[in-house]
């Protein structure tokens, strides 16, 4: 089970979480039995943070983890060498890890989208058979709504994070399915006789 977040919105959101001073220290690369060694990762700043950071540091760090991080987190990191980046080719590296990262999406019982929170809570409810007490309120102002990239930002960004925007269209549309399937059901069981038919007595 996991949300998928629309890509750009994420990448941003990381970087001014980071921004402010956020770091992941204590996250744990484990992967093959092992954490990952400290020349597979390394860090995109000296010092505590990366507090203050520009958009166009963070995006050029060759080892920020910021990209593709949907597509690396769902994906058999196994099937690369983990965080070992030298073991094969970037195209096939991220060819397997793409394609990895979707067929383990498509064998979720469940996932659900960010930007579609009334779908995705509709199809939690009758994928499990439970029921929200409310409806979920993805109204909230997002920060970074006006933060706007200069063509070659945006340039730099896709080309940084390709298999992230590949992976989203990818879920929509398994999402979009997955929606539409069980909305059918949904629908044959309210419209089915044997519920609807009044019992004699």
């Amino acid at each position: 089970m996991t949300m998928l977040r629309e890509p750009y919105r994420r990448y941003l959101s990381e970087f001014l979480h980071v921004q402010r001073g956020a770091t992941w220290r204590n996250s744990r690369h484990w992967c093959g039995g092992r954490f990952a060694l400290s020349s597979e990762i390394r860090p995109c700043f000296n010092g505590d943070t990366w507090d203050g950071v520009t958009f166009d540091e963070f995006l050029t760090c060759p080892n920020n983890l910021a990209a593709n991080r949907q597509t690396r987190m769902l994906a058999d990191l196994q099937l690369v060498g983990c965080y070992n980046t030298t073991i094969m080719e970037k195209t096939q590296h991220d060819e397997i890890m793409l394609n990895s990262a979707k067929e383990n999406l498509r064998n979720m019982a469940f996932f659900g989208i960010i930007e579609e929170l009334d779908d995705t809570q509709t199809l939690f409810e009758r994928t499990f058979g439970l029921r929200f007490d409310s409806r979920l309120n993805g109204s909230h102002e997002a920060r970074g709504e006006n933060f706007v990239l200069e063509d070659k930002q945006r340039a730099a960004y896709e080309l940084k994070n390709a298999l992230d925007t590949e992976l989203y269209k990818f879920a929509k549309e398994l999402f979009d399915e997955r929606v539409r399937t069980v909305g059918r059901l949904f629908q044959q069981t309210i419209t089915s006789p044997e519920e609807n038919s009044v019992p004699d007595y």
